[in-house]
């Protein structure tokens, strides 16, 4: 079983600070969301966790290791760095989709995303050091077979980028459905999923589903450890040895 614990990062009222006292240019507000996302990145990286993106007012982060503490400085960084404040909410959970709708209840009950009076909340547990082990973390790293040779050397780019995504898409549907993962578009034709117990013959019917749905072959790296970080380079490394020795899975148990 994985005990995976999620922190959900909300940028406090976003929509009409992006419109006070007027609406601000696109382009500043795109630098500011993707500044602001790789600095969450790395200061929920420097501790061994994993950001991701998602729609960069909401970002997914897996923190397991990360104390109350941790959350606390991570938040006031942003709130020293940025205009604007973030809301944390924490929760553990036996999958990731579990642990992070506990964590959106949280953020909610405390208010509106535009509520202008709810900011710098962070709410919920950690897990503790006590009930932490070697395999609570399951990270899996998918990218498309040969997207070089069948996509960007042959396709302009927003047709490659059609392709890619529509494969993502998929994946991130079934996971979800299937089981209880989440995952995550990285750049590239790479997807990560933080993942329940998910087994070798899970990944496999992960990757014919794609495949039959929207015509995009995946391969897959797994890893397992205490943390993101540890548990995502051990699935990096699988997905090495699924791209030298020609394999679609390699780490799942």
């Amino acid at each position: 079983m994985t005990n995976t614990q999620v922190t959900l990062i909300q940028i406090d009222n976003y929509g009409p600070w992006t419109t006070t006292p007027e609406p601000r240019r696109e382009v500043d507000l795109q630098t500011l969301q993707s500044r602001l996302y790789a600095d969450v990145s790395q200061l929920v990286g420097n501790r061994e966790g994993y950001a991701f993106f998602g729609r960069f007012d909401n970002m997914v982060t897996v923190t397991n290791g990360l104390g109350r503490e941790a959350h606390e400085l991570i938040q006031e960084s942003i709130g020293n760095r940025y205009p604007v404040t973030a809301s944390m909410s924490v929760a553990v959970g036996p999958t990731p989709a579990e642990a992070l709708g506990a964590a959106s209840d949280r953020l909610q009950d405390a208010g509106s995303a535009q509520d202008s009076e709810r900011t710098e909340i962070l709410r919920g547990e950690t897990l503790p050091e006590a009930d932490r082990t070697p395999t609570d973390v399951q990270i899996a790293h998918f990218d498309v077979d040969d997207a070089t040779g069948k996509y960007t050397d042959r396709l302009n780019e927003f047709d490659s980028f059609i392709n890619i995504e529509q494969g993502y898409a998929e994946l991130m549907r079934y996971m979800r459905r299937a089981h209880d993962s989440l995952a995550f578009f990285v750049g590239g034709d790479n997807v990560i999923v933080v993942c329940s117990d998910v087994d070798e013959a899970g990944y496999r019917d992960a990757i014919d589903h794609v495949e039959d749905a929207v015509g995009v072959q995946l391969k897959v790296g797994v890893g397992r450890s205490r943390t993101a970080q540890a548990a995502g380079m051990d699935a990096k490394h699988a997905l090495e040895t699924c791209r030298e020795d020609g394999t679609l899975v390699e780490g799942a148990r």
